[in-house]
């Protein structure tokens, strides 16, 4: 920033002329020789810049107070009040300043403010040009991420909801970390050890960096859709190199994903957005490759038990047959069919013999039954009637006469008698008195 020093000039800093007094008439002050050397707006704001930015004071220095008006406008400056109790300061930060900050600018945060008193030209009025901005109370570091946190948590990205099962037996696992990390080596020193069968796609990235953030999220999209479960792994380091893992981006880019992730960030005692965000958070990279795949010599161990508990099962099963067919093949031997075919004869004729004196027993009861009602009905017969010395009348149509109502004088009749039939006329109706 250049500094303007002015040169002496009647009546501002360096004595001159004495002024008007109040009651003097305009006219003559403007026609007087001292209107040449009057100050213009723009010689004013530039004298006071020149004095207050070059003030040993009024540089670098430190300001503290709660922040207020933030305004970040699309080109990337930042504006905002720094205030107390009693008075406030206007400041600005240029885009360089405002992209290193590591927490976002939020009304009544207490921070301190490191940077330059200046004379903003345009309003004339000073304002502090902040350089750096640090919040009390907390770290940087740490105020970011409890505002990404809390931001992301609103969301919630964090809900055990959208947590899912990592795959029992993953055919592809992709692992995203630097190449240049021992991170890396440890996972696939893990995985070649533990679990040989899956295949393993290397998704590289910076982690740590201004950088970061971005090739994480690139490296993740890139292998999105490809594998069963995904790795990502950083080694340790300070809460600076593993701030690219804080960052809401990266913790989108994990929420996303459509398989599985295991977030392996750092030691055990580092915790990171991406941790909250991952389905399963992991204390090292190490112990991230045993989470996602099961131990080979387990299987090993479990399909041999299965192995010996089938072969069991299957001679079991084959004894049984074989039992069963050695039953049977005893059954059909020729000797063993006649005897069961002499036996099935002899019971063919039992039963042939029984059926028999049956249907004769039945026989001679329905004989027995038939003679009975014969005789029943010979006894109500009019045939028996007429055998012991009675006849039987009818007329011409055989309708049987049993009134001499029935019939009129020459009607012909005919008498039944027991060996034959009389032809009659009626000669004349008598009727019995009784």
């Amino acid at each position: 920033m250049k500094h303007f020093r002015p040169s002496p000039r009647p009546g501002l800093i360096y004595g001159g002329p004495p002024s008007r007094s109040m009651g003097e008439p305009l006219q003559s002050v403007l026609s007087s020789p001292g209107v040449r050397d009057a100050l213009s707006v723009t010689e004013l704001v530039r004298a006071l810049r020149s004095i207050v930015g070059g003030h040993p004071a009024l540089t670098d220095v430190l300001v503290r107070g709660e922040v207020g008006n933030v305004s970040r406008p699309p080109s990337g400056m930042a504006y905002f009040i720094l205030k107390d109790a009693d008075a406030q300061v206007p400041c600005v930060m240029f885009r360089t300043a405002a992209a290193a900050l590591r927490f976002e600018l939020r009304e009544g945060i207490e921070v301190l403010v490191r940077g330059d008193v200046d004379v903003f030209p345009a309003k004339g009025q000073a304002q502090l040009v902040a350089r750096d901005v640090r919040p009390l109370g907390h770290g940087a570091f740490w105020l970011a991420f409890e505002q990404a946190r809390d931001r992301l948590a609103a969301e919630g990205l964090f809900s055990p909801d959208r947590k899912r099962p990592l795959p029992r037996f993953p055919r592809r696992i992709g692992l995203v970390t630097s190449e240049a990390g021992a991170a890396m080596h440890d996972v696939l020193a893990v995985l070649g050890k533990r679990y040989p069968f899956a295949e393993v796609l290397m998704s590289p990235c910076l982690v740590q960096g201004e950088g970061a953030p971005a090739s994480i999220v690139a490296a993740l999209d890139r292998i999105a859709g490809r594998v069963d479960v995904a790795i990502l792994a950083r080694g340790g380091g300070s809460v600076e190199d593993l701030w690219a893992f804080n960052d809401e981006q990266v913790a989108r880019a994990i929420a996303r994903f459509p398989a599985p992730v295991v977030s392996a960030v750092g030691h055990e005692v580092d915790v990171t957005i991406a941790d909250f965000v991952a389905d399963v958070r992991a204390a090292t990279p190490s112990a991230a490759a045993v989470l996602a795949t099961p131990d080979a010599g387990e299987i090993r161990v479990r399909v041999a038990s299965m192995r010996a508990i089938l072969d069991g099962r299957m001679r079991e099963r084959i004894a049984g047959c074989r039992d069963r067919i050695s039953s049977f093949i005893s059954r059909i031997q020729p000797a063993a069919m006649a005897e069961r075919v002499r036996d099935a004869r002899q019971r063919l004729d039992a039963a042939a013999g029984s059926q028999v004196r049956e249907i004769r027993r039945v026989l001679a009861t329905l004989h027995e039954g038939l003679r009975g009602a014969a005789a029943r009905l010979e006894a109500v017969s009019p045939m028996a009637t007429i055998a012991r010395g009675f006849a039987i009348v009818t007329g011409e149509d055989g309708v049987l006469i049993g009134s001499v109502a029935a019939v009129s004088p020459g009607d012909e009749i005919t008498v039944h008698v027991s060996d034959g039939a009389l032809e009659a006329v009626v000669e004349e109706r008598r009727r019995t008195t009784r």
